[in-house]
C-alpha cells in the first residue's frame, strides 16, 4: 500500500547523514555556486539554494528563476560523505552551466513571444 511513499522500504537502508561541520562546508560551497551564478547573470534573475536530505543522502540544489521562462536547477549529491566538499572547478562549471541554461530559457521564452506577436 505504501510502495510509492517516500518512507517505503527505508527501514533496511543506511542513509548517510552529515555532521554539523560537514553540512556547514557543503552549504558554504553551495553558497559559492549561487554567488558565482548571480555574478554571471543580470539582477532580474533570482538565484536560490537548498540543502536537503534524500533517501540517497544529502542533496544540494541551486536554482535560477529567469525573468521569463522556466526555472533551471542543478543538483549535487556527494558521492562520499567523508569528503563532501565541492571542488573549485566543479563549482565554476555548475555556476556557468546554470547561468547559460537560464539565459537560454529567456531566449527561448522571448522567441516564443516574438513568434506569437508576429502572427
Amino acid at each position: 500500500m505504501y510502495g510509492n511513499a517516500p518512507f517505503a522500504g527505508t527501514d533496511d537502508v543506511d542513509v548517510p547523514t552529515l555532521s554539523a561541520e560537514q553540512r556547514q562546508h557543503l552549504r558554504r560551497d553551495l553558497a559559492s555556486v549561487a554567488a558565482r551564478t548571480r555574478e554571471l547573470l543580470p539582477d532580474e534573475f533570482a538565484v536560490g539554494l537548498e540543502l536537503s536530505a534524500s533517501p540517497e543522502g544529502p542533496r544540494a540544489t541551486v536554482a535560477v528563476q529567469p525573468p521569463v521562462g522556466s526555472m533551471v536547477s542543478a543538483g549535487y549529491t556527494p558521492e562520499d560523505t567523508t569528503d563532501i566538499r565541492i571542488a573549485e572547478d566543479e563549482r565554476t562549471d555548475i555556476a556557468q552551466g546554470l547561468a547559460a541554461s537560464a539565459a537560454l530559457q529567456v531566449k527561448q521564452a522571448m522567441g516564443d513571444t516574438n513568434s506569437q506577436t508576429a502572427q
